[in-house]
């Protein structure tokens, strides 16, 4: 008997970002803020080996003085993870200080602290940013940009400034050492965004998609809130498209929230309906018959396909329009942190087989 053929795993993108938050970088903090949807939707059209790719962001903090000595000044904030709402949430809370920025001890940390994914041609890459000279702190750079080729992990280099000052200040190391690129961002720039007549239908759009989820589990309700929490967080970076990017990014399989969701749980093959624990659903939903529960989360299921449908189509639609008045315009911008990002993992997925429509 010939044994059935193993059925490929999902490819994976990793990717950790390393943001200075010492009192000068303001600026990048709120890029970061801003764009953290249009970077992870730069992933909705990924395809590698017939397969969308699972996306998993890590988050770092160095630089400033509220951090523990002892650690260099640098802390892990998140570890990988495909929970867009905590990503954003923790940006959210981010706040500056001064301090002494050790770029040395942060890639040592994320490289060896991480779990990063060992099969071949997943993406993993390290992004850092910031502004002092890289190679500053006890930890030796080259070292730690050494470790982290050993492990497949491109490390990009992004200096809030001058090109050439960053190159004299040493921003160049990590990718000479781990085959990454240098970049250089305008952290105090504003995020370029165009109004486009499809903004106001995508956010519509969204609104009745919030009513599809339906929480479950002890943290259920917590998560459901927090997710209504990062709307309005985006809606604050209302000028930089925040809001409108974070509604595209929901429409797409790197928004998933099966850990509270009964929707989402419920696609798992797996899923087991005698887990649910009626007193954790919301009261008008407590006295279902388990019949009628899967019924209502199946039709719940069945509008939110259909209005995500709904967003991608007209977010096609927004794409066409901004290119033609950017053509128009014939205006590139300033260099943010969006913009050398989403240029960058597209050009290194490429050469490990990744596509992009």
């Amino acid at each position: 008997m010939i044994a059935p053929a193993k059925r490929a795993a999902q490819p994976k993108v990793q990717i950790a970002i390393l943001l200075d938050t010492s009192g000068s970088m303001d600026g990048l903090i709120e890029q970061a803020k801003s764009e953290l949807w249009s970077i992870v939707n730069s992933f909705n059209s990924a395809n590698k080996d017939g397969k969308a790719p699972r996306l998993e962001v890590a988050l770092y903090e160095y630089g400033k003085q509220s951090l523990n000595a002892e650690s260099n000044w640098q802390q892990c904030i998140v570890p990988f993870s495909n929970d867009l709402d905590l990503i954003s949430e923790t940006l959210f809370k981010l706040k500056t200080n001064g301090g002494d920025e050790y770029c040395g001890a942060v890639i040592e940390r994320a490289v060896a602290d991480m779990k990063w994914d060992e099969a071949a041609g997943t993406y993993k890459a390290i992004f850092i940013a910031g502004n002092e000279p890289f190679t500053q702190g006890p930890i030796n750079v080259t070292q730690s940009c050494q470790s982290a080729k050993k492990k497949g992990i491109v490390v990009n280099t992004i200096h809030c400034g001058n090109q050439q000052v960053g190159v004299q200040r040493g921003w160049n190391i990590g990718p000479v050492v781990a085959g990454g690129s240098l970049l250089t961002i305008d952290h105090n720039a504003q995020v370029a965004h165009i109004d486009a007549p499809q903004d106001k239908v995508i956010i519509q759009l969204n609104i009745e998609l919030n009513k599809t989820y339906v929480p479950y589990g002890k943290s259920g309700v917590k998560n459901k809130v927090r997710q209504e929490v990062q709307d309005n967080n985006a809606l604050q970076k209302k000028s930089s498209g925040a809001n409108v990017q974070r509604a595209i990014c929901k429409s797409s399989h790197n928004y998933s929230n099966e850990s509270w969701d009964l929707v989402d749980a419920a696609k798992k093959k797996q899923f087991d309906w005698g887990s649910v624990e009626k007193k954790d659903l919301p009261k008008p939903l407590q006295k279902l018959s388990d019949k009628a529960l899967q019924a209502y989360v199946a039709n719940n299921a069945k509008k939110r396909t259909e209005i995500q449908l709904k967003i991608q189509n007209t977010s096609q639609q927004r794409q066409r329009y901004i290119a033609k008045i950017s053509q128009e315009k014939s205006e590139n911008g300033a260099q943010t942190l969006d913009k050398v990002v989403i240029e960058t993992v597209r050009k290194q997925a490429k050469e490990l087989g990744y596509t992009f429509k």
